[in-house]
């Protein structure tokens, strides 16, 4: 496989690229995003049998039943870090190794509705606290050991909005090519 095919089936919305301004209407688009990001999510995948979950959406990559399960860990993994960045100064978060939970039994054989649970509820909590944000808090940070860098939390809201768009991409473009 090409490195081009590869990155579009790695990246079907394309990688994640910060804006140059964190306007006010970037903000509100992309938590608006963050909000309806669970129903988008279970509108593609609550009629899909064992078998369409446990396909991997790319050769070597995850299955839809992973993916699922992934957003559950990570945007927990966001919340945390939102509430660290909002009430310690600039605290260095704790990096997990999304590639290691993935191959957890969880992840591999639970069924998806206690994650479209989980999701519907955390980003219920996410785009509340989110858009009761004052402007001063999007300038709050936390640092990401992985990177050893600082990031906002206007950043950690673009990305997250990013990152449920990304899996949908994963999901959506599976379904495309499956037929499905």
């Amino acid at each position: 496989m090409e490195n081009s095919e590869l990155e579009k089936l790695q990246y079907p919305i394309g990688k994640y690229k910060a804006p140059d301004d964190y306007s006010t209407e970037y903000i509100k688009e992309a938590i608006s995003q963050i909000a309806s990001f669970p129903e988008k999510l279970k509108q593609e995948v609550t009629h899909l049998n064992e078998e369409q979950l446990d396909t991997p959406y790319r050769k070597d990559g995850w299955t839809i039943r992973q993916v699922i399960h992934h957003c559950g860990d990570s945007h927990m993994n966001c919340y945390i870090r939102l509430k660290w960045a909002l009430t310690e100064k600039i605290p260095t978060i704790k990096y997990y190794y999304e590639d290691r939970w993935s191959l957890l039994e969880d992840n591999l054989t639970m069924p998806i509705q206690a994650s479209l649970l989980l999701l519907e509820g955390l980003h219920y909590r996410l785009a509340y606290l989110m858009k009761n944000l004052k402007t001063i808090d999007l300038q709050k940070s936390f640092i990401h050991p992985e990177h050893n860098k600082e990031i906002q939390i206007q950043e950690l809201i673009g990305l997250y909005a990013w990152h449920g768009n990304h899996h949908l991409g994963h999901i959506t473009e599976l379904k495309k090519r499956k037929d499905w």
